[in-house]
């Protein structure tokens, strides 16, 4: 008998999802969506607005990663306000918003790998649900679990000092931004936050070393499960600098193929629609990404930790780099497709992350005064970065009362809505086929691989046209008193 397979909500992630998988009279899997079954419509309710709102306006689509909306706004404001695109700010105000960038880089990866992606790991896929979660890891993982409420504290607190505050902040101003980093707040960072040593740069930096040798030991152990699991050959992009080091706050659009054949060269983030279409489907909120020049069927790509360690050619940190060799190498410096392994490259980008605090923390233009940069208006701006989850893209247009009416996100896990979708796929093939009996840990394996990708996805969900919508009124009995549709 054919069957369908629900799983609702998707759990471990940020926002809503589901996952339908059908099979057929003999339990072959047919067909795996994963479903974004929320919806924000954030383009169109900023239109209005004025311009200088956005920065903070925009934030709003998450609280997990505000502070890559905040500056991917901010960057386009520049643009308007004659700030150029990522090269006209003074010194202290771009570095200010780097330094805000890496802290939430940092504990972005941190909150995903250790508190939504560890309990699969040191537990199993298979493990009681009871068991496999965030306090299974505080009850039998202890020292980890500190660690793992330390990192996050500490970056929370880097973007509290550049931000304003930890979540929603208002640091980023179209120009620059509102303030420095005093002596005071330098010295907490570089020593330890309120004179704890656990909570200083040096502390970070050996606590992400120390997480990526877990990550190896368990993958010495679990070889073929990280290598084989959800593995398939993709397109991969992201922004990279323009002599090709990992720059995660600005940069030129670049892609390769599976193999490693540059697609994407250097591309001016402005130009970014020359590169990248959207292409919609009725089942799902979320759009399909793809590179023009290659169409639908063969334009798909992924972003994020995985895509970056692939498109790059140098981490400009030291102990970063030395990590990206031994990433390299693993693949005898072939692009990694191997799913699983966004995990390993999300801690090579923690300790990218962590190195890049401290050499901004002992920058003395972080106290310089001059914050602010203007020039000629414009009436359109773009703002390109590496988000934790990937490449994100912010678009506006504003007219002559400085009101936005037009606004294009390309949301970092829209980006990975294809190969999220084909890693379901995968999973759901390798675990249900040919079964009679559907397990809650086969279903659990479909989640780990959407996992890997560390979707967020309230922020991803947009959509063309009208939004369908039904409200059904009952009376105090149960009874249908009025029902109304709208766009279905």
């Amino acid at each position: 008998m054919a069957q369908k397979i629900t799983i609702e909500p998707v759990t471990r992630v940020e926002g809503h999802g589901k996952v339908t998988i059908h099979l057929d009279d003999n339990h072959q899997v047919t067909e795996s969506r994963l479903h974004i079954v929320e919806f924000r419509g954030f383009e169109r309710f900023v239109c209005g607005r004025p311009f200088w709102e956005a920065p903070v306006l925009v934030q709003r689509l998450c609280g997990i990663c505000p502070v890559s909306h905040h500056l991917a706004a901010a960057k386009a404001m520049d643009m308007l306000v004659g700030a150029g695109d990522g090269n006209g700010l003074t010194p202290v105000a771009e570095k200010m918003r780097r330094l805000m960038h890496y802290g939430q880089i940092f504990q972005s990866h941190v909150l995903h790998f250790f508190h939504l992606a560890s309990p699969d790991l040191l537990f199993g896929l298979d493990a009681d649900p009871e068991r496999r979660n965030v306090i299974g890891v505080i009850l039998e993982h202890t020292e980890l679990a500190k660690q793992a409420v330390l990192m996050r504290k500490y970056g929370q607190e880097i973007i509290a000092a550049t931000a304003g505050k930890k979540i929603h902040g208002t640091g980023a101003i179209p120009g620059g931004i509102n303030k420095n980093l005093s002596i005071e707040e330098r010295d907490a960072f570089l020593h330890g936050i309120n004179g704890n040593p656990d909570l200083s740069i040096d502390k970070m930096i050996e606590w992400s070393e120390s997480a990526l040798a877990l990550l190896s030991d368990y993958h010495g152990s679990h070889t073929e499960f990280l290598d084989t699991f959800a593995a398939f050959p993709s397109n991969h992009l992201s922004l990279v600098r323009p002599d090709g080091a990992l720059d995660l706050y600005h940069g030129v659009i670049r892609a390769v193929d599976a193999q490693g054949k540059r697609i994407v060269n250097d591309v001016d983030s402005r130009d970014y629609l020359d590169v990248v279409a959207e292409e919609v489907r009725s089942w799902s909120y979320m759009k399909f990404p793809y590179i023009k020049e290659l169409g639908k069927e063969k334009g798909w790509y992924r972003v994020g930790p995985l895509a970056r360690l692939n498109v790059c050619d140098f981490i400009p940190t030291p102990r970063a780099q030395q990590e990206l060799e031994r990433f390299r190498a693993y693949t005898q410096g072939k692009p990694n497709n191997m799913s699983m392994h966004y995990h390993w490259a999300r801690l090579i980008e923690t300790l990218h992350a962590a190195e890049m605090m401290k050499e901004l923390l002992l920058d003395p233009d972080l106290q310089k005064t001059d914050l602010v940069t203007k020039g000629e208006r414009c009436g359109e701006g773009i703002g390109l970065l590496e988000a934790p989850r990937g490449t994100l893209f912010h678009h506006y247009q504003v007219n002559e009362q400085d009101l936005i009416t037009m606004c294009n996100l390309i949301v970092s896990t829209t980006n990975n809505n294809e190969p999220m979708n084909r890693a379901v796929n995968s999973a759901a093939v390798a675990q249900m086929t040919g079964k009679a009996e559907i397990t809650e840990p086969m279903m659990n394996a479909v989640e780990v691989a959407i996992r890997a990708y560390d979707p967020c996805l309230s922020c991803a969900t947009h959509a063309m046209g009208q939004m369908p919508l039904e409200v059904t009124l009952y009376d105090a009995a149960g009874a249908v008193v009025d029902q109304q549709r709208k766009g279905m």
